[in-house]
């Protein structure tokens, strides 16, 4: 059925804007982005992650107080600006997204960070397609915090659809991010986000003594006869 003539034509852009104004509305567990022309969920911002947010943007203010980190900010991106991709973190001057919608131009960004989620499809495309996406907008450093490899990956210099150059920080170890941000941080805050490895429910722990319930006993059925009390005075005599 052809559209109302007074009703124009939507671009897949246009269209998808509305499907995520919508899904805000009725969904908290998730945003959504459009990446190289699919609409797909990301996960929302838990305790952790908003960890890794704060100790970004406690960092960037020490260093550079007229840079802000703004988060889960969404973003036009691609040469042309036709995907929709919502940052967990955007530095950029404070005022520079001032009298924008929620879908604001990438111009003025220095870095991008997104911090993994624990979520397939999130983290799959925060590693594999969004470093091509952030390249091909111009954005110049792009930070990946992986809290599952517990490993920080920048990268800088973009050159088409990828980064020239690439770096892997342990966490615990300084970080660098290169020019235009020009800053250093500790990453030893981000153990505190990362996931603590966790004791197999099967593995032997010290023995138990008699008694405890798992510890060995005497018998298949062997129970602890209960004290003899001390005979009471005067007992025996007549």
């Amino acid at each position: 059925m052809p559209p109302p003539a007074d009703r124009p034509l939507r671009t897949p852009t246009e269209q998808f804007e509305e499907t995520a104004r919508i899904h805000a509305r009725e969904e908290q567990g998730a945003w959504l982005e459009f990446v190289n022309g699919r609409t797909r969920p990301k996960a929302r911002t838990d305790g952790n992650r908003g960890i890794a947010v704060e100790w970004l943007t406690r960092g960037a203010l020490a260093h550079r107080p007229e840079l802000w980190l703004h988060p889960a900010q969404g973003l036009k991106a691609q040469p042309c600006r036709s995907d929709r991709v919502r940052a967990d973190g955007a530095l950029a001057p404070g005022e520079a997204f001032a009298r924008q919608g929620e879908w604001v131009d990438p111009e003025p960004v220095l870095m991008v960070a997104e911090i993994t989620a624990y979520d397939p499809e999130t983290d799959r495309c925060s590693r594999e397609e969004k470093p091509a996406v952030y390249a091909a907008t111009g954005i110049p450093v792009y930070l990946l915090v992986d809290r599952e490899a517990r490993e920080s990956i920048v990268r800088s210099r973009p050159r088409g659809a990828r980064y020239a150059e690439v770096r892997t920080v342990p966490f615990g170890e300084r970080l660098f991010l290169p020019s235009p941000v020009g800053m250093a941080f500790d990453t030893r805050r981000l153990k505190d986000c990362a996931p603590r490895p966790r004791a197999s429910p099967y593995s032997a722990g010290p023995p138990r003594p008699a008694g405890e319930c798992g510890g060995p006993v005497r018998g298949r059925w062997s129970v602890s006869a209960p004290p003899v009390p001390p005979p009471s005075p005067g007992a025996g005599r007549r």
